[in-house]
């Protein structure tokens, strides 16, 4: 059986496993309201809204509930009725009656009988009977809150996640890949290794970074921001409110609205937090005449932006209210976007290869048609600006796929979408061309024949957001970040008294090399302080005894136990080769 069989066969399991699962609640705890139970990519899930507060406590007695229902080889069976029927069996029930009022006019309604156990509405498909579940493998993930269709506005209901596979071996795989991942979540991590932290009092989704996070973060900003001085970008300031006017030009005010903060009316003017960048750099081109000769014209910031993210979809630093994006916008030529874009693509690949990605793909994010009042712009510049990218995606060889529905408001888009060490799909990297923000801001140079006329911009980022890409850095390298990157990349540990003021003096030696360097001259047993130095994921030990001493020389242990007695000169050199090595 190919994979896409095999999804569709598995598929249909789970969906039959969800409703034995609701069949499993009902019997267990009687008196709930039921909402929706769709299989997913790792099993499925039930939303419930009920008195009884479901914890881990309880998932052992739910599965055996779930294998007593299954043992029943109960027919799954399907009834078509009227709308008059279905308002008139699920009258208790008002989610379903919600979902029922909502179906088109003329829509089959289908309801799956479990047995007696269970009657759900449900357009299938679904297995005959429970026994061809007997050899399903599952088992309870968690249960979380969700609200009802997605919305803030409707009350949160249980949500019960279930892993659910053909084999026990599958099983097995999928709950080893949940360990990994909880071992490399950025949030454990981020705590442990004093990166980043929230308060509720300061508000949720804005972090606060700590000191070890801003030695990150600047070390990040001061690599892209190099590169990219390089390669003749202008690094430029804006502030991070602007008026509402500015969005209204922009577009974002009617499109992105509901994502921003609310506005605030100062001296009768109102202002809004920027969710992004792309309005300022509008007007910093706006600010001077431009000839053809000047472009193309690559303007870059590293910018604070704020978006009122739904609460529910706010994880650690991966998805906060307040983020920093290494942003650009070039403002080109329309003869310039092929060799703009490929540099772009190329600036992309260097960075990734800096950093070791290498399971990518590039996704050509297009709009969708069908919902052409969710972009602004002509028929015209959207097929001119979908078929420039595509033509350059064939012509660089650069796997690619497309994605309806996914580019930005004013333009379509080329996200390159990594796959990370735990199985997930991240965005870290984005190239959008757009033709609509130069009309709507009227942005002009004057070409070859004295003629104004509109420049093409193209908005990139690179690390995209420096706060996802720091969780996604910590995450693919479980807090084990390379030497050059590291907040604190050597430590300095005496082994006796007697070493004491000779660490001192090497610690003294380091810093003044401008490695980042700790020295810790605790009265602890050597062995203590290597296993709280592996712990806090530093990359160089300096182990000094009287022997290092009385040579002028250290040992250094390395990570995965590698040890090396070297000058200190050598020492230094070699962590400097590593960063200038990019």
């Amino acid at each position: 059986m190919d994979s896409e069989g095999y999804k569709k066969e598995i598929n249909v399991k789970r969906h039959t496993m969800a409703h034995v699962l609701a069949g499993a609640i009902k019997q267990l705890y009687g008196n709930v309201q039921f909402g929706i139970g769709p299989a997913i990519d790792t099993g499925f899930y039930y939303d419930f809204d009920m008195d009884k507060t479901i914890s881990p406590e309880d998932f052992d007695k739910i599965e055996q509930k779930m294998h007593e229902i299954i043992n029943q080889n109960l027919d799954m069976t399907k009834e078509v009725v009227s709308k008059e029927k279905a308002l008139q069996l699920f009258a208790d029930e008002k989610y379903k009656l919600e979902l029922i009022n909502d179906l088109p006019q003329g829509e089959e309604i289908s309801i799956y009988h479990l047995g007696n156990v269970f009657d759900d509405l449900c357009r299938g498909p679904h297995v005959e009977n429970t026994k061809m579940l007997r050899n399903v493998a599952f088992k309870i993930d968690r249960v979380s809150g969700a609200y009802w269709r997605g919305s803030e506005k409707n009350k949160m209901m249980q949500r019960v996640y279930v892993y659910c596979y053909d084999t026990k071996d599958e099983l097995k795989a999928q709950l080893k890949l949940v360990e990994e991942a909880a071992q490399r979540d950025h949030r454990k991590l981020g705590k442990e290794l004093g990166i980043f932290m929230f308060s509720d009092l300061v508000g949720r989704g804005l972090p606060m970074w700590l000191p070890n996070g801003f030695i990150l973060r600047r070390t990040l900003s001061d690599y892209i921001m190099n590169k990219e001085l390089a390669l003749g970008y202008k690094h430029v300031m804006t502030p991070s409110i602007g008026s509402v006017n500015l969005y209204k030009t922009s577009g974002h005010w009617d499109h992105y609205k509901d994502d921003m903060f609310p506005s605030m009316k100062l001296d009768d003017e109102e202002y809004v937090l920027r969710p992004m960048n792309c309005p300022h750099h509008m007007m910093i081109y706006k600010n001077s005449l431009h000839s053809y000769k000047d472009l193309p014209i690559r303007i870059a910031e590293i910018a604070n932006d704020f978006r009122y993210e739904a609460s529910g979809s706010l994880c650690g630093i991966e998805r906060t209210r307040a983020f920093t994006q290494n942003d650009s916008h070039i403002f080109c030529r329309p003869d310039q976007i092929k060799s703009e874009v490929e540099n772009v693509i190329k600036l992309i690949l260097d960075v990734y290869n800096d950093f070791g990605f290498k399971n990518y793909k590039f996704r050509l994010s297009l709009r969708d048609s069908a919902n052409s009042e969710k972009y602004f712009g002509n028929d015209d510049l959207w097929e001119k600006s979908e078929s420039a990218l595509r033509e350059i995606l064939k012509e660089t060889g650069a796997e690619f796929y497309e994605a309806k529905g996914e580019a930005a408001f004013y333009g379509p888009k080329i996200d390159v979408q990594v796959k990370s060490a735990i199985g997930h799909d991240v965005t870290l990297s984005t190239i959008q061309l757009d033709y609509q923000l130069p009309e709507r801001f009227e942005l002009e140079y004057v070409n070859d024949i004295d003629e104004k006329v509109r420049p093409v911009v193209i908005h990139r980022a690179i690390l995209g957001s420096l706060d996802r890409f720091v969780a996604f850095l910590i995450e693919e390298t479980k807090g084990l970040l390379p030497a050059w990157l590291a907040p604190v990349q050597a430590k300095v540990m005496n082994v006796a008294e007697s070493s004491l003021d000779y660490a001192k003096s090497v610690y003294e030696k380091l810093q003044k090399a401008g490695i980042r360097v700790e020295n810790d001259d605790r009265n602890e047993k050597i062995s203590y302080k290597i296993r709280e130095a592996a712990t806090q994921k530093i990359p160089y030990m300096i182990v000094l005894g009287d022997k290092e001493k009385e040579a002028d020389v250290v040992t250094v242990r390395m990570r995965g136990n590698k040890q090396e007695t070297m000058k200190i000169e050598q020492f230094i050199e070699m962590v400097k080769n590593e960063a200038t090595s990019l």
